[in-house]
């Protein structure tokens, strides 16, 4: 019998991943923020559970833990965002209702007072013959733009539809900081960041975590947000509205454009540091030489703890961002440890912290993993699966960029689904979950994510249910956990995730980037050919 054969007949269990989504869900833990009692209990339960099934820790001086502290800055509510034109009135503008933010200064009481400039998307990509600070000094500044990126259907331009990393709004504040802006604001639109104002309203309106700052670095005053309705009086000064801001900024050959106002701001904040941690357990493999690389499995197992209350609720449980990916990944440890015969290399189980404040959890681990990037084969992260039963279809947004493409083909066969492209190719997901931090570090890195053709259910509903929770429950207190889930679709999946895993970790080569993919270059550098 072949080892993928074995694997095929352990037993993974949907009940038991519900076991764990619900307590990981409950209230007692408080939506699981890092840095609170909530997220301890739900890290001492994931350490709790590796031990139980036998995996040896792999964290700090023979923890389970790895340990790593964060600079929480809290916005206030008198938070205060005014524009001044050079002819007319001031204006000023409602925190949370029209505009968000935090200052990554880390200072208690941030504030600025500037000169505006439009930068449409703020990109500066060589490779696609595209800056849009050409010929604009924004030092000291407040530079306006829109998230997203120029839209295209050719391959070889941002790579057509699917969004690159220059569209993300990460990105856009890291570029205005190079170019030293003394702050940032986007202007919102549901077509552009992919999902609606009150997504942004609640993951902006609370606390942020960041790695604390180096003595001189250069951080934003305020890195914000503003409703279309603010983009539009920003427009208004220069004769335009936010839509004809953003053709501009579509266009080839846009040009910054000096903005006739000053834009002035206090950011008030509780500023602490925050201890938090990654949960780690490790299995080690078969063969004496090869067990010194490893596959990694992951899932965060933060949320967004307590915070505005909707509908007299403050708990944003997260029960399927993701306390789902955690039930998942402690499953598929249960059953890599109860396999007769251990794959050639070692697996590692990361439960990342801190992913919802910027992949942080992830970025350390990158920063400092157990097995280096250069031996590891591969990274299979879980984020957020949908209680929907069982599909015919699955993605894995990135695998066909990796050598690895072939195997997770294989596993797809096995387990008779079809491989769906990425359905949201221009909202950029692939750089926001996780595996995005090991891709960085070189690692072949994809999220395993659920398909949307459901089995004995009418076509489309699928579709309509994954759009439904993105619109109602995404980041809200109504995303927890209801006893008539159907975990059998989260079940088919952990066992997909199990299957590629056995093979990446038997396979004789390690795998790697394809030709020209962007993140091959930091493979080469892992030493990995």
């Amino acid at each position: 019998m072949s080892l993928l054969a074995s694997a095929q007949m352990i037993e993974v269990s949907g009940e038991r991943i519900r076991a764990h989504v619900k307590f990981l869900s409950s209230d007692l833990l408080e939506g699981r923020a890092p840095g609170s009692r909530g997220g301890d209990l739900a890290t001492e339960y994931i350490a709790t559970q590796f031990s139980l099934l036998g995996l040896k820790p792999a964290g700090d001086q023979g923890t389970y833990f790895q340990k790593f502290s964060l600079v929480g800055v809290e916005p206030q509510p008198d938070a205060q965002l005014t524009f001044a034109p050079n002819n007319g009135a001031p204006a000023s503008f409602k925190w949370l209702d029209e505009f968000v933010g935090v200052t990554y200064q880390q200072r208690a009481d941030a504030q600025f007072d500037a000169p505006a400039v439009f930068v449409g998307h703020g990109i500066v990509a060589p490779e696609y013959k595209w800056d849009d600070y050409q010929g604009i000094d924004v030092r000291g500044k407040v530079v306006v733009l829109f998230t997203g990126e120029p839209p295209s259907t050719d391959p070889n331009f941002f790579t057509g539809r699917a969004l690159t990393y220059y569209g993300r709004w990460t990105y856009k504040y890291e570029e205005a900081t190079r170019h030293g802006a003394a702050a940032v604001l986007i202007i919102h639109t549901t077509p552009t960041a992919s999902y609606g104002w009150e997504v942004v309203r609640s993951s902006w309106g609370r606390e942020d975590q960041e790695v604390k700052l180096a003595p001189g670095e250069l951080a934003l005053a305020f890195a914000g947000w503003v409703t279309k309705d603010v983009g539009d009086k920003l427009a208004a000064t220069v004769g335009s509205t936010a839509d004809d801001l953003l053709k501009r900024a579509d266009t080839p050959g846009f040009t910054a454009i000096d903005l006739p106002l000053r834009i002035r701001g206090r950011v008030p904040a509780k500023v602490r540091t925050v201890e938090t941690r990654n949960v780690i357990g490790k299995i080690e493999g078969s063969d004496a030489k090869l067990k010194e690389e490893a596959v990694v499995f992951s899932a965060h197992w933060d949320h967004l703890g307590v915070g505005e209350p909707v509908n007299g609720d403050r708990i944003y449980n997260g029960a399927l961002d993701n306390a789902s990916g955690c039930g998942m990944l402690l499953e598929i440890a249960r059953a890599w440890a109860a396999l007769p015969q251990k794959p050639r290399r070692s697996v590692i189980f990361l439960a990342a912290a801190a992913e919802e404040a910027g992949l942080r959890g992830s970025y350390y681990y990158g920063q400092n993993p157990v097995v280096p990037a250069g031996k590891t084969a591969v990274g299979l992260n879980f984020d957020m699966f949908l209680p929907y039963g069982r599909a015919r279809d699955v993605t894995v947004n990135g695998a066909e960029r990796t050598t690895l493409f072939p195997i997770v083909q294989e596993a797809a066969k096995r387990m008779g689904l079809t491989i769906s492209p990425d359905s949201r190719p221009e909202a950029g997901l692939y750089y926001r979950s996780d595996h995005f931090s090991f891709a960085r570090v070189g690692i072949p890195s994809f999220s395993v994510e659920p398909g949307e053709d459901l089995v004995g259910k009418p076509a489309g509903t699928g579709h309509k249910l994954i759009e439904e929770f993105n619109d109602k429950n995404y980041h809200q207190p109504s995303d927890e956990y209801h006893e008539d889930w159907d975990f059998a679709g989260m079940e088919q999946y952990a066992q997909f995730g199990l299957l590629i895993g056995v093979n990446a970790a038997n396979s004789p080569k390690l795998p790697t980037w394809r030709a020209g993919d962007e993140f091959l270059p930091a493979r080469q550098k892992s030493g990995v050919n």
